[in-house]
């Protein structure tokens, strides 16, 4: 009983509060339909959020987004609709809260799962806490985007990268989460190579130091120029060009990066041949015999 008077109390001092236009308060949702959502603000008078106030991004399905018992935030517009009701704004609070809350996620570098719903001329629109946010189309992907249609409505994850409240400029990438990714990916299959492998690679750069060595999969490495071959070069094109399809061994692994040898390969491979050369027994009985099975298939003319 003590209780229940408590909170009668509770809600006869909340019915005397004083709203005024400009506010931002919060109500529980009672209901939802197509025109919009109504309100408990435990006031004297409901509030209404007309549906094109709840939020301004394209496609919102209000139905589907708010469910009855949610609390809601909303900026009061007026004191009385015509209906009695008090009128608000969903769109203005949820602006006004979401420009402290893009500062933070800048700095704290949060991954957002967004969905891409516009395009622009240079680059796409997604929306994050209700703003309207801009992605560069050299933000889009690791390389620059050139058909930015091919991003309409597709999810895409990304971190804001610029807040600027004075001119409502919201900037975000996914280019670096996808370039984080894409490193932690390379480091996996690194990390199931051992040193001592030995494989195919095709030459995808050629530096003054050394040749860069695609390895497929996402993996290359370095093969330095003292690797390349056993006479001494002053450059790597003098041996290997670029596209040349090579034989590399791992020789180092070290902070995820892969050192590699065409020179130690050869070697290896020159190694195994020898080995497989055909060697005729010390004694004359067993030489006989297995001569005699080696020309056993070869006919003279």
């Amino acid at each position: 009983m003590a209780e229940s008077m408590k909170d009668f109390e509770q809600e006869l001092e909340a019915s005397f509060k004083k709203i005024e236009e400009g506010d931002i308060i919060t109500g529980t949702v009672v209901s939802v339909d197509e025109t919009g959502v109504v309100l408990d603000l435990k006031y004297y008078a409901e509030g209404f959020i007309p549906a094109e106030e709840f939020s301004r991004e394209p496609g919102f399905n209000i139905k589907e987004a708010v469910q009855p018992g949610e609390e809601i935030q909303a900026t009061v517009l007026r004191k009385d609709d015509g209906q009695g009701n008090i009128l608000l704004s969903r769109a203005e609070a949820a602006e006004v809260l979401a420009w402290d809350k893009l500062k933070e996620l800048q700095e704290s570098g949060e991954a957002l799962d967004v969905v891409v719903k516009g395009i622009v001329n240079g680059g796409a629109i997604a929306y994050v806490e209700g703003v309207r946010g801009f992605i560069p189309a050299s933000k889009l992907a690791l390389s620059y985007v050139e058909d930015t249609e091919e991003y309409l409505n597709k999810p895409l994850q990304v971190q804001v990268i610029d807040v600027d409240k004075e001119k409502k400029r919201l900037v975000l990438s996914a280019k670096e989460l996808l370039r984080e990714k894409a490193e932690q990916e390379r480091r996996n299959k690194i990390s199931n190579i051992e040193v001592g492998f030995v494989t195919e690679g095709t030459v995808e750069s050629l530096q003054p130091y050394g040749a860069f060595v695609d390895l497929g999969n996402g993996v290359s490495g370095l093969v330095h120029i003292s690797q390349i071959c056993e006479k001494r070069i002053k450059k790597p094109s003098e041996a290997v060009s670029v596209g040349d399809k090579v034989k590399v061994k791992v020789i180092a692994i070290k902070d995820g990066k892969l050192s590699l040898s065409i020179k130690e390969a050869s070697d290896l491979m020159a190694k195994e041949v020898e080995e497989e050369t055909f060697e005729l027994p010390e004694s004359g009985e067993e030489a006989t015999t297995s001569l005699g099975s080696l020309f056993a298939n070869i006919k003279l003319n």
